[in-house]
């Protein structure tokens, strides 16, 4: 991981959750007007992010290890590096957040541009 880059709240939240199953948790670290987009799937809000959570990570038992983190050029967004297993995708690949307070305001799953 890299150096000196504190987790952010919201991102140490979002591993908890979604590795303790907690669906709950999971959407409630997300922003009310939150984005989620998942390689060009998009989701809004808090019922489409419920929406992806079960369809795609609590919903098929993701579990996440933070294995790199990066700062950008934005204080409130970083490109986290998360391993990630269940019984959907299986790899490891960067997941770009920004954060608005103590909340997720928007997530990117693709390559870090």
């Amino acid at each position: 991981m890299s150096q000196n880059v504190p987790v952010p709240t919201a991102l140490r939240a979002f591993i908890d959750a979604t590795n303790s199953g907690d669906s709950a948790a999971f959407v409630d670290v997300f922003t009310h007007d939150a984005v989620l987009d998942d390689w060009g799937r998009v989701f809004h809000g808090h019922d489409g992010i419920a929406t992806w959570n079960s369809t795609d990570n609590i919903g098929v038992r993701s579990h996440f290890e933070l294995v790199g983190l990066e700062r950008t050029d934005d204080p409130a967004r970083v490109v986290a590096t998360l391993a990630v297993t269940g019984g959907g995708y299986n790899g490891t690949g960067p997941m770009t957040f920004e954060f608005r307070g103590d909340r997720i305001a928007r997530l990117v799953i693709a390559p870090a541009k």
